[in-house]
């Protein structure tokens, strides 16, 4: 770090819960939340944006929270993997990875599951991707190739992705 680096107030909605910080100006999202509000759900994997293991939802949208700087998000709402369950209730998501079994070691499971939520939400606003076949349609059907074309940004290196696209099918219905 700089002998003088730049610090700059910011507020975030953070699994609903205000927070006024102020920082450095070069802090990432991933690490203002791993670092200072302890909330380290989400991983630091390649810290590229390539692996997925980062993926929050920032105001509804997945995101790599190791690619966005914090100060660029004054104002955001952010949801971790520690903010969708309701209590002890789990997230219908995060019900439907435990019961397909759809994570090995774990560490890429958080933002497996926030990056699914995310998309399955793209997918009931009709939004396509890159593998839809019908555009001007009703919302695509979330079938494995559709899911798996959505979920491409996340990598699992266990190879859990048969659980993984199962618990999302599970999940969109």
């Amino acid at each position: 770090m700089a002998a003088n680096p730049q610090r700059a107030e910011i507020a975030l909605e953070v699994n609903g819960r205000e927070h006024r910080l102020t920082i450095d100006t070069r802090t990432s999202l991933l690490d203002l939340l791993r670092e200072q509000l302890g909330l380290t759900g989400a991983k630091k994997g390649c810290d590229h944006g390539q692996c997925g293991a980062c993926t929050i939802l920032l105001d509804g949208r997945r995101a790599n929270a190791c690619l966005a700087l914090a100060v660029a998000h004054d104002g955001a709402r952010v949801t971790t993997i520690e903010g969708l369950a309701d209590g002890e209730r789990l997230h219908p998501v995060q019900e439907a990875f435990v019961e397909h079994d759809g994570f090995q070691c774990g560490y890429c499971t958080p933002g497996q599951i926030c990056s699914a939520v995310g998309m399955l939400d793209e997918a009931r606003a009709g939004w396509p991707s890159a593998v839809t076949e019908d555009l001007g349609g009703d919302p695509p059907a979330l079938d494995d190739r559709e899911i798996g074309e959505r979920m491409s940004g996340n990598i699992c290196r266990c190879g859990a992705y048969p659980g993984i696209v199962a618990a999302i099918a599970q999940a969109s219905r």
